[in-house]
């Protein structure tokens, strides 16, 4: 019987807890999240174990990824936005750790799941509204009120603002979600076609080429997607932590 793409995406308890008749179970996608955390501190932590003037290979990695992140937020957030570094790098480099290790055979994608990419998206817009009534009392509400706008039309612009506001983390984490499950799902279809064709004899083997090489393609498009939407989530953050800092328009 042929299993259903589907089948990777299931979530499996591993160790069944429950506390206060809350299901705290420790499951594979918990699993996940643990080898990425202990992978990527061990990435960072042993690339620059040695610190070396003329870096290897290790250490310009960790070095490029420190870079790229340390560029996007002060670009996008100013020099405010430092203090701010720890969290956007750590942010990103679990999601570029999770989409990765998606990508192993027989591993768990954490990134397909909405609840898991809600929970981050949440976390970013808790924290930047936060930070924005924190730094500027209810002046942040000026982030719903652009400026130069005309007094009759202003009314129906703070509705606007508002819901587009309220929409962020929604929006924010169903584009990562959506993007991972729909790579995946599709990667596994054409695996499945691979193996039907391949079972039927000398024809389906030609008959599984194509299939064969789109899946090929699909695993390479697929890591782009891996760094893409790694990318795209700290952006957003960076940008919707700008607004925070500097919510006039």
């Amino acid at each position: 019987m042929a299993h259903s793409p589907l089948e990777q995406f299931e979530i499996k308890p591993l160790a069944e807890f429950h506390i206060a008749g809350v299901d705290a179970s420790f499951t594979n996608s918990s699993l996940m999240m643990v080898i990425v955390v202990t992978l990527v501190t061990l990435f960072l932590t042993g690339g620059m174990r040695k610190s070396a003037l003329v870096p290897g290979r290790w250490q310009t990695m960790v070095e490029m990824a420190y870079e790229f992140v340390a560029n996007m937020v002060k670009e996008n957030v100013g020099k405010e936005g430092k203090q701010y570094f720890p969290f956007i790098f750590t942010l990103f480099m679990f999601i570029l750790g999770c989409n990765l290790l998606g990508m192993v055979p027989y591993s768990f994608t954490v990134t397909s799941h909405i609840v898991v990419t809600f929970a981050l998206a949440a976390t970013v817009f808790v924290g930047v509204t936060l930070i924005g009534f924190f730094k500027h009392g209810l002046g942040y509400l000026k982030l719903f009120a652009p400026s130069g706008a005309p007094g009759w039309l202003l009314p129906l612009i703070v509705v606007i603002e508002i819901i587009s506001y309220l929409i962020r983390p929604i929006s924010l984490s169903v584009r990562l979600f959506a993007n991972m499950l729909a790579g995946h799902l599709m990667m596994k279809i054409f695996a499945g076609f691979v193996i039907s064709l391949g079972s039927i004899g000398v024809a389906g083997y030609f008959g599984a080429v194509l299939p064969f090489a789109f899946n090929i393609f699909m695993t390479g498009l697929e890591i782009l997607v891996a760094f893409l939407q790694a990318y795209v989530f700290a952006i957003l953050s960076c940008i919707y932590l700008n607004d925070a800092m500097h919510p006039s328009h």
